[in-house]
């Protein structure tokens, strides 16, 4: 197998199975963001600012609720994801809440054979770029569909996070990327019952890779933060040590969890 070639197939697999765990799952907690709770984080939100009036494109959106929350605060927005099962409750969500979103099925780098304009800001966040095998490809596609003066606002999971275990118990993956991570996931972070039993095929990116790949679009970063904690329950070895904030129970804050960013296009 080329992973090269099949990761999106091999992925989408993983991600449309994922989705029916995950819609009914304590961890997205669906019924309580239909009644209002928003999904997104102090982290994103101290970035995005006010976004009433704004054009707004979700990349990697899931089914939606980040997409929708955004909407809610007065944007109007374009979901995008790889799953056709999670784009499905997507739109079924967005209906249901009478969200003014939208959604897209289809693989990042192939946006531009679906969608013809152009946004105040893109979006996207937690748990998405190691996905993507080709960052330059991924950065062009946001210099794409983002007008002049628009704002790149990106949230992940800190590359270090990605060299551990599951666990966090000791360096198993390279830092800076490499060859392909091909792995079978039995169960999913939303629902460790769930039975999931498929492959996945992901990446590691350095956080120079991430920011070079904008550099190189001609992208300026305006803010740049890094944060001990995550703010989601979302690996194994995690325990909440304030509301809503996870960190590593073997290290403390001594890890970096998260990092964000704010980049303008010229």
């Amino acid at each position: 197998m080329d992973p090269e070639k099949d990761y999106a197939k091999v992925n989408k697999a993983l991600w449309n199975k994922k989705t029916a765990f995950h819609l009914p799952s304590a961890f997205y907690d669906n019924q309580r963001f239909i009644d209002g709770r928003s999904s997104l984080n102090t982290i994103e939100l101290d970035l995005l600012g006010d976004v009433k009036g704004k054009r707004i494109l979700h990349l990697q959106c899931h089914f939606g609720q980040d997409t929708i929350s955004l909407a809610r605060m007065g944007a109007t927005t374009v979901g995008v994801d790889l799953s056709d099962a999670a784009v499905s409750e997507a739109t079924k969500l967005a209906t249901l809440t009478d969200a003014n979103a939208t959604f897209i099925c289809c693989n990042v780098y192939d946006l531009p054979n679906f969608l013809d304009e152009q946004f105040d800001i893109v979006f996207t966040s937690y748990g998405t770029i190691g996905w993507l095998p080709d960052l330059d490809k991924w950065a062009g596609i946001i210099d794409t569909f983002l007008k002049p003066d628009g704002q790149f606002i990106f949230a992940d999971f800190h590359p270090v996070v990605w060299m551990l275990d599951s666990g966090f118990n000791k360096i198993t993956y390279n830092y800076f990327k490499d060859e392909a991570i091909i792995e079978n996931k039995e169960s999913t972070y939303a629902d460790e019952n769930a039975d999931i039993n498929l492959k996945e095929i992901t990446w590691n990116h350095s956080i120079a890779e991430v920011l070079t790949s904008l550099h190189d679009e001609g992208f300026s970063i305006a803010a740049f933060r890094e944060f001990d904690y995550s703010p989601y329950n979302c690996f194994s070895d995690l325990e909440e040590f304030e509301q809503g904030k996870f960190r590593s129970k073997k290290h403390g804050n001594k890890l970096p969890m998260v990092f964000a960013f704010k980049a303008l296009k010229p």
